[in-house]
């Protein structure tokens, strides 16, 4: 009896032991597995401040940025600073007085990303801006020509981007910048790929790009904003759905007024894709309606520009 007893207590502790090992075990896994940091560090309140720069309020958006960093990451405010910087030049790109300060920022933005990747190898927030870090030159690379430039540092965006997600899955805005070069490399003209052939780069997908860039439209936490953006030019240049780009642009003018770039977009494509001169010559008089009254960003040159296109379009198309 007294062995029976013994024998069964001693089988209870073997099975109970064996659960608590198992469950020790499938924790490690588990935790192992996991991504150490999940998703973006003060995410939402990051999105806000990238919603203060598409709506062209870039002060506000840099006393955002110094209350914003820490807790959130110094690195992710630099980057968002550079964005800043970007988005004045893309408002203006005639008006070259900002690059050579843009360049330096963007420079050490890039350092400091670095910096982290090397202190932080394991942690896919590290990785993820240092892509940011580069997306603005890149973009910067392109307007002013330096195509070389910006081909061999979207291969960098792309190769942190994918080093990213393997890291953390959880940051879906990671998705995007991997869409967008899978997207471009696709359908990029015969020059473009040939140079992509030269530098090693790797193809893409077009498919699956925009694929991602949607996925980031519904489920990111910072890059909303500037995927509808981008995806209003891919719709209008290459997938020839002028009507949901001007869905795209009307959305992005109603949340960031403030922006010219977008009200500008509207009309040039009624004009030029949409054949419709009248109402670009509405949409132009909107505009020119806001700067009057103050409520756009750099009003007197928005002011300028916009009389300036609304004179050409009536002359070329005889509206009175």
């Amino acid at each position: 009896m007294a062995r029976g007893r013994l024998a069964r207590r001693r089988s209870r502790r073997i099975v109970s032991e064996g659960w608590r090992l198992a469950t020790a075990t499938l924790l490690f896994t588990l935790t192992a597995n996991a991504p150490a940091q999940a998703a973006l560090t003060e995410g939402p309140r990051l999105a806000a401040i990238y919603d203060s720069i598409l709506n062209a309020r870039f002060d506000r958006a840099g006393t955002l940025l110094k209350e914003a960093c820490p807790p959130a990451p110094v690195e992710a405010c630099q980057v968002l600073d550079v964005v800043s910087s970007w988005w004045r030049i893309q408002i203006n790109p005639a008006d070259r007085s900002r690059d050579e300060r843009f360049v330096a920022q963007a420079a050490a933005a890039t350092k400091a990303a670095e910096a982290w990747t090397i202190r932080e190898p394991q942690r896919g927030e590290a990785w993820f801006y240092l892509a940011a870090s580069y997306a603005p030159l890149v973009q910067w690379q392109v307007l002013r020509g330096e195509r070389l430039a910006a081909a061999r540092n979207g291969s960098r965006i792309k190769r942190a981007l994918e080093r990213t997600v393997e890291l953390d899955p959880t940051i879906i805005d990671a998705h995007f910048g991997i869409g967008l070069y899978e997207y471009y490399a696709d359908v990029a003209s015969s020059a473009a790929k040939i140079l992509r052939w030269l530098l090693l780069l790797p193809g893409g997908d077009r498919v699956n790009g925009l694929r991602e860039m949607l996925r980031v439209r519904r489920e990111g936490e910072i890059l909303r904003g500037e995927a509808d953006f981008q995806l209003s030019v891919i719709y209008v240049w290459y997938e020839h759905q002028t009507e949901r780009a001007l869905e795209l642009l009307t959305s992005l003018d109603a949340r960031y007024p403030a922006n010219p770039i977008f009200l500008e977009r509207i009309a040039e494509t009624y004009e030029t894709y949409l054949h419709d001169p009248r109402m670009s010559a509405a949409v132009w008089r909107t505009l020119i309606d806001r700067a009057r009254s103050d409520r756009v960003y750099d009003a007197a040159q928005t002011l300028t520009r916009a009389e300036i296109k609304l004179r050409a379009l009536t002359t070329r198309y005889k509206l009175f």
